[in-house]
Parts: C-alpha cells; sequence; structure tokens
C-alpha cells in the first residue's frame, strides 16, 4: 500500500498553500489588531503569494462519493466581513471591471474589498479545516473543491482585490490618519453559537481573540 505520506496532499506545493493561506486567514481575523497602514501592507503582500501558491497546487480527482464538510457558517462570514469593512472603512469599495455585468451596465460597477476577502476567506478556511482533520480522503477532496473554487470564483477576486490593495499602496495614502467605522455596532451584534471560531475553541483547545 502507498505510504500515505506519498500522496498528493502531502506534496511540498500543497503545505506551502496552506502556510500562506493561514497567514491570511490569520490577518482577517485579527483585523482589528493591526493598523490600517500594516493591514494594507502585510495584504498587498499576501494576496499575490496566495496567487501564485494557488496557481502551483496539483490537480486531483475526487475520491469520496459524498460532499466534503463545510465549516465557516454564516456567522463567521459575516464576521470576517465586518471587521474587514470596518478596517478598511471609505477606501473599502472600488469600481470594478471584472465582472460579467460589466458589459450590461450603463454605469460603474463598484466591488467591495471586504465582501471579496470574507469570500476567498471562506474557501481558504473550509480547505485548512478539512487538511487538520489528517482523513488523506478528505483532504485530497478538500483539495479538489479548492482547485475548482479557484479557477471558477474566488481567483479573480483575490486578483482584484489586489488591484485595489495596490492602489491605496501606490498613493501612499496616510491610512493611520482616517478614523474606522465603530466595529462594536456591527460585529458585537453577530451571533457566533456554532462559528468556527467556537468550535476551534472546543476541539482544538484555541482561545478565540
Amino acid at each position: 500500500m502507498e505510504d500515505q505520506f506519498e500522496h498528493v496532499v502531502y506534496s511540498k506545493n500543497v503545505i506551502e498553500f496552506v502556510t500562506v493561506a493561514n497567514e491570511f486567514c490569520l490577518l482577517l481575523e485579527s483585523s482589528s489588531k493591526v493598523s490600517k497602514l500594516e493591514y494594507v501592507e502585510t495584504a498587498q503582500k499576501l494576496l499575490p503569494l496566495l496567487y501564485l501558491k494557488a496557481c502551483m497546487l496539483p490537480k486531483n480527482e475526487n475520491e469520496l462519493e459524498e460532499e466534503v464538510e463545510k465549516f465557516v457558517t454564516e456567522s463567521d462570514w459575516e464576521f470576517i466581513h465586518s471587521s474587514v469593512k470596518n478596517k478598511m472603512g471609505a477606501h473599502d469599495e472600488f469600481l470594478e471591471v471584472f465582472e460579467n455585468d460589466m458589459e450590461y451596465s450603463d454605469t460603474p460597477l463598484v466591488a467591495s474589498i471586504s465582501e471579496n476577502f470574507a469570500d476567498i476567506y471562506q474557501d481558504l478556511k473550509d480547505f485548512i479545516t478539512s487538511y487538520k482533520i489528517g482523513t488523506v480522503e478528505v483532504m485530497n477532496d478538500a483539495l479538489w473543491d479548492l482547485n475548482n473554487h479557484f479557477y471558477e470564483y474566488w481567483g479573480q477576486k483575490l486578483v482584484n482585490s489586489l488591484r485595489a490593495m495596490h492602489k491605496l499602496a501606490a498613493d501612499k495614502i496616510n491610512l493611520d490618519d482616517e478614523s474606522e467605522l465603530d466595529a462594536d455596532s456591527n460585529i458585537d451584534n453577530i451571533d457566533m453559537t456554532g462559528s468556527i471560531f467556537s468550535q476551534r475553541q472546543r476541539e482544538w483547545g484555541e482561545d478565540k481573540e
């Protein structure tokens, strides 16, 4: 029988992707703990690296009949969305050109960094959580899902958001001088019962910060 550690899910490219994806998720989960300037500069570095590592992921085939379990709840998504929106403030929205509806629109389409980041987070966190389970078949199918979603969905959101982040960094806006939104009204009212953060605290003994 093939040594399980020779399986594609333990390949160098997958492990490197997990490392970068985890760093990006940690950035979003700790949005309130860093300045806006540090947040933008860190995202500017992580986004292209995340895209590169996703492009290098090996292609595989799913092995299980049932779908891989999803862990990120609606409350998790709302928490990340609100956290990023609060951090970005007036810089959260940007004009979009890579949208399917653009050719039919008479007005510019507006996109949101916070919405894009929350969507990217959902796919990354689901994959990372499945990977931590350690069951090869689950890890394999989670990788298969991630690859498909990257090309169909979150890959475009990533490069769109990078364009917005690059502009903020290139314009050298003094981001730290701008007051941020009141996070308490947006985040504290979110029901986190059953969220992945609570699950992590219970199952892995990690304190939710």
